[in-house]
């Protein structure tokens, strides 16, 4: 089996992927300290797939932490790099800390894969990086905008530090701009945990609906889309996890036609949050208590992805529709609160 080392392997898209990976025959090593994530959930990728998964309890901001880590793991195909914080508010209140994690730990990783001889990344982009855009949908070659949020402005810094680094380099990188992700594995066994009070909108969602928030806000129902509010491409969490997989055969198998490639993951459709809400209650029977509320710095209009170049290339094809995904969420959800 071949040897995968994957950073912020506790989080909701890494646990996700780890299954993912195991399923399909790799050799799984993570590497997370918890400060956004907690230990459980390693057991309920036990429960799924019958298999430990070691962790590394590390800060990847500290170089000597990330080579000791290296050090002791041998023969490693390839890294998958998560490790990020990601909130698009709290980036805004705290640009520094954004900065400092989200860079520095991706740039100790690639020093390491470079000291190691580690021949392939896929690397946890974001459809952020575009910013407000002019035409819809994206593609892969759409001209990248200023970033509205320092958490966009490190995914496009992180994104060109790869570019660059890959000329100066063995090793090749693929660049996955995800969506939306939401929901959770279909068994319930593991799912989306927010740090804190959550900033996405499907937990959000769940949380209003299982009685932990007592309303939602729809932030910003004045903007110039078809019912005034935020238009976004919502992908199931399992589906990003199967194009991490797809990423890492396309590159271990040298079929990548570049040093570096990036590719859309999304479902190509854009759903407003009225939409995203009408279709939890009716996959729930649940009616949300929620208002309108002011715009929400940060914030985009409207994004949605052409998947087409990941389609063609990876074979990558989204399998789950927006009530899968939302079904699944609040399947996840009750399950934590022990409904």
């Amino acid at each position: 089996m071949s040897k995968i080392i994957v950073t912020g392997g506790a989080g909701y898209i890494g646990s996700h992927t780890i299954v993912d990976l195991i399923e399909h025959g790799y050799d799984v090593v993570s590497v997370d300290n918890f400060s956004r994530s907690g230990e459980a959930v390693f057991e309920g990728i036990k429960a799924i797939t019958g298999r430990n998964v070691k962790n590394y309890k590390a800060n990847l901001c500290e170089e000597g932490e990330v080579r000791k880590i290296f050090d002791k793991e041998i023969d490693v195909a390839g890294v998958i790099h998560f490790a990020a914080f990601k909130s698009v508010s709290e980036s805004v209140e705290f640009p520094m800390k954004y900065y400092e994690n989200n860079l520095y730990s991706l740039i100790n990783v690639l020093k390491c894969m470079k000291d190691y001889s580690i021949q392939n990344l896929v690397f946890s982009s974001s459809c952020s990086v575009y910013g407000n855009i002019n035409s819809l949908p994206v593609t892969e070659s759409t001209p990248l905008a200023k970033p509205e949020c320092p958490y966009a402005a490190t995914k496009q810094m992180g994104e060109q530090m790869i570019m660059d680094f890959s000329k100066m380099s063995e090793s090749n990188s693929i660049l996955l701009r995800y969506f939306n992700p939401v929901g959770a594995h279909p068994s319930a066994v593991i799912g989306e945990t927010p740090y804190d009070k959550p900033n996405n909108l499907v937990p959000v969602i769940t949380q209003t609906a299982i009685g932990l928030q007592k309303k939602m806000y729809v932030w910003g129902g004045d903007y110039e889309t078809r019912d005034g509010s935020c238009v976004r491409d919502y992908i199931h969490v399992m589906d990003i996890a199967a194009a991490h997989t797809l990423a890492l055969d396309y590159l271990i198998s040298h079929k990548n036609e570049s040093r570096c490639e990036i590719f859309n993951v999304g479902s190509g459709n854009g759903v407003s949050v009225f939409e995203a809400i009408a279709s939890f209650e009716k996959v729930s029977g649940f009616k949300l208590n929620y208002e309108k509320g002011p715009r929400r710095p940060g914030d985009v209009v409207a994004i949605y992805a052409n998947n087409q170049l990941i389609s063609e290339r990876l074979g990558w094809i989204p399998r789950f529709t927006l009530d899968d995904m939302m079904e699944s969420a609040w399947a996840w959800e009750k399950k934590m609160a022990g409904k």
